[in-house]
Formats: structure tokens, sequence, C-alpha cells
């Protein structure tokens, strides 16, 4: 047996696993769930109606999704914004904090590595209406929504947005912090002589330097936000009057709360496919051309 054939046979048989859960977790279901976005697919009894693009029809007239959609969309735009800003000023804090640093990071970042689940059930008891947040703005002598932020239509959303922005900064600090620490000092010592301020040594070297990163940070936050799912299955299972109902929750509710909706909910997920794809090449055009230039 040929040397070349031997090594591309052997590098086949490592890869083999992988290839094996590629296939079977991911390409399979990619496509099976196409085909089911055609038809209305009974979940009990497995009977599939082929009905062609009725579900996708069913999209542009259906009040709930219009809501789903106009939701995700806020949490979005209301997100990443805040989050890129946050996360930003604390790795630019922490890289010029030089005593305690690592024990600063490693509490800023504590968020992003414990349970989700564990999180929004702390922050349900928060917002609750006899919750420490009520409580403090009561004693300050704010008004605070009486039955609590989650149950209020105009609050609910915004409060799942301030918990997930709470949540994300420190992963993203985290990464802007290595980009900054990774800056050629000289071209600070070079400011430095020039008399140039921290603030236009940082806008003007520090950003520039590590664009790539925050475009790289924008990338994976706006596919983490379009996926949101978990912040609003415990606080508040899309309600209240579907003002926190998400895509990715509307997805849940109709694949496994209706016995026929397995179909309709995997037309939302190829929408939201679509959509991610598009905002997503978007961003790694911009990260290119930022590369390029």
């Amino acid at each position: 047996m040929p040397i070349t054939h031997y090594k591309n046979r052997s590098a086949f048989l490592l890869l083999s696993p992988w290839l094996i859960t590629l296939v079977v977790f991911w390409i399979y279901p990619l496509f099976y769930a196409l085909f089911l976005s055609f038809t209305k697919y009974k979940t009990l009894t497995t009977e599939t109606i082929w009905i062609g693009i009725t579900n996708y029809k069913k999209l542009f007239s259906d009040p709930a999704f219009g809501q789903s959609l106009l939701n995700t969309i806020i949490f979005v735009i209301g997100t990443i914004p805040l989050t890129m800003g946050f996360a930003l000023f604390f790795a630019a804090l922490l890289s010029n904090t030089k005593r305690l640093q690592n024990f600063f990071r490693s509490a800023l970042f504590l968020p992003s590595v414990t349970s989700l689940v564990v999180i929004a059930l702390i922050f349900t008891n928060l917002y609750s209406s006899g919750g420490y947040i009520n409580t403090l703005l009561k004693m300050l002598g704010i008004s605070a929504p009486d039955k609590g932020w989650l149950l209020e239509p105009n609050y609910a959303l915004p409060a799942v947005m301030v918990m997930d922005i709470w949540v994300s900064i420190g992963y993203y600090a985290v990464l802007f912090l290595a980009a900054i620490q990774n800056v050629p000092k000289d071209f600070y010592e070079v400011a430095d002589i020039e008399g140039a301020s921290k603030w236009k040594q940082f806008w003007n070297i520090t950003l520039p330097i590590i664009k790539p990163t925050i475009l790289f940070a924008i990338v994976l936050n706006t596919i983490k936000s379009f996926q949101v799912f978990t912040e609003i299955y415990v606080l508040t299972r899309g309600g209240p009057l579907g003002r926190t109902s998400t895509l990715v929750y509307s997805i849940y509710e109709n694949a496994f709360e209706r016995a026929d909706g397995m179909g309709y909910a995997c037309a939302i997920a190829y929408i939201l496919f679509f959509i991610i794809a598009i905002f997503s090449a978007i961003e790694f055009r911009m990260l290119r051309e930022n590369r390029v230039s």
C-alpha cells in the first residue's frame, strides 16, 4: 500500500467520529427540518402531510410571529451596543490596573461561566414585586411596577435585556483585554513623548489595532442575541401578552407545545437561519475588509 494512500486512510479514520457526528447531528437535521417546513407534521402520530409553502405564507399573516420578530430585533439592537461598550470600557480599565488585575478579571468573567438558568432564577426574584430592586426604589422614593418588572408589558423585555447585558459583559471584556495587552508598547511610548493624552492614545492607537477583535465579538454577540432562549424561557415564558416572545422561543412553543406545529416551527427556524446568515455575512465582510486595509 502506498504511503500517501495509507496516510489518507489514517486521516479519514481519525476524522470519522467527527464526520459521523456532523452528518447525524447537523447535516441530516438541517435538511430534514427543511423538508418538514413544507409539511404539516403531527408529533404524536408522526403523520406527515405535504402542504408546500403554506407554512411560509402563514408567517406573513401571523401576528405572533411578527411580535416575536420585532422582539428579537429590539433585543439584538438594544443589547449589542451596550454590551460591547461596557465590555470595552472595563477592558480598558483593567488594562491600566496593575494591582489585583487577575482578581478583577475573574470577578468580571464569573457571570459568563455561571449557569444561565441559575442567574435567571436569581433575577426572577430581583425583578419580583417584593424583590430587592423594587424595595430599593421605594426606599429612594422612586415608583416601581407594582406587579414586578417581568409582569409589566412595557418593562419585561428591557428587564431581560439588562440581565443579558450583565451576563455577557465579562466574556467580551476578557477578549478585548487580551487584544489590548497585545498592542505593541512602543506605540504608547512614542505617544507619550509627543504629549498625547490617554484618551487620544486609546482612540488613535488602541481602537484601530483591536478593531478586528471588536468586529469578531460583534459577530459572536449578534448570533447569540438572535438565538436568545434560556432567559426568555426561565424569566417570562414569552409573556406578558407575548411582549418577550422571541423567534427561538416561538420555535420551541410551536414545535413542542402544539401537536401539529413542528412544520411551522421549522419554517420559523429557516427564516431565522437566513436572517442570521445575512447579518453574519455583512459583519464578516466588514471584518475581512478591515484586515485587508
